[in-house]
């Protein structure tokens, strides 16, 4: 992954940002605990520290550039997912996994995050 300093952490920012586009991930794994071996771990709680705590890419997305994202345009893709969840938060501060993916505020997590995976993984640029 090229233009980017850490590319193992921007490796992980993508698969955060993937666990949250994808609804029937979350609930075969989040929910039901269906695991592809039994070291996976995945949920809510890791994505979100991934995202904000081990990366800080949605503190300050702009602040990633040259880090973890590529450009502006990535950093732009973020926001919506920030506000989302962070709407979210607001509103239901304390859920289980199951219970977000019941919340009215859901399917714009899923949509914001699905639009910023497609902005991450679109092929290098020439």
């Amino acid at each position: 992954m090229s233009g980017v300093e850490y590319p193992e952490m921007r490796a992980e920012v993508i698969e955060a940002v993937r666990a949250l586009s994808d609804l029937e991930h979350q609930r075969r794994v989040w929910v039901r605990r269906e695991l592809p071996h039994p070291d996976y771990h995945d949920d809510f709680a890791l994505n979100l520290n991934v995202l904000y705590d081990d990366t800080s890419v949605l503190e300050d997305p702009a602040a990633a550039i040259g880090d973890v994202l590529r450009d502006d345009r990535e950093a732009r893709a973020l926001a919506p997912l920030r506000d989302s969840l962070e709407d979210l938060l607001a509103k239901h501060p304390h859920l289980t996994d199951e219970q977000y993916l019941d919340t009215p505020e859901w399917p714009t997590v899923l949509a914001t995050a699905a639009a910023a995976l497609a902005v991450l993984t679109r092929p290098d640029e020439a």
